[in-house]
């Protein structure tokens, strides 16, 4: 019924680019966005959620016209008040992650999903590992992925 993504080597391939400034900045994979369209205008619930804040996943987040939740200490906790509020159990929940720090939210969702380039551990706890790399049409995948399945779900 909805699906959450982390951010950091979901929608980027986990490297970050810093200039003379400071200044942060990353990839995305320009298609995803396409996907992430196609979810909404279905009506699919979606959001990111980020234990770290920064100016980046605001902006991306901002123009993709994506609900996002940064800075969590406990991302698990943080997605399990957003569903209370939103009257969506974690069973029919979606989670997209790649590193350890999302282990505990892929623990509690009903349909866990790392990225091809996920670590171990969070590969180990996946329900379905993408074919694609994270930052490089891991999210476009998983888009297309649950646009099939509500397709078939539907009858349509």
């Amino acid at each position: 019924k909805c699906i959450i993504f982390d951010f950091d080597g979901v929608f980027t391939d986990n490297r970050v680019y810093t200039n003379q400034h400071g200044e942060e900045t990353v990839a995305c994979w320009r298609s995803d966005g396409l996907g992430l369209n196609l979810l909404k205008k279905i009506g699919f619930p979606l959001w990111v959620v980020s234990s770290e804040k920064n100016i980046v996943v605001s902006m991306r987040c901002k123009k993709l016209d994506i609900p996002c939740i940064q800075g969590c200490d406990d991302k698990a906790e943080a997605i399990k008040e957003l569903l209370r509020k939103e009257s969506i159990s974690l069973d029919s929940t979606a989670f997209v992650g790649n590193d350890i720090n999302d282990e505990s939210c892929m623990r509690i969702v009903g349909f866990p999903i790392a990225v091809a380039d996920a670590y171990p551990e969070i590969i180990n706890i996946a329900d379905y590992v993408t074919k694609r790399n994270g930052g490089k049409g891991a999210v476009r995948e998983v888009c297309d992925l649950l646009i099939k399945y509500q397709e078939l779900i539907s009858g349509t």
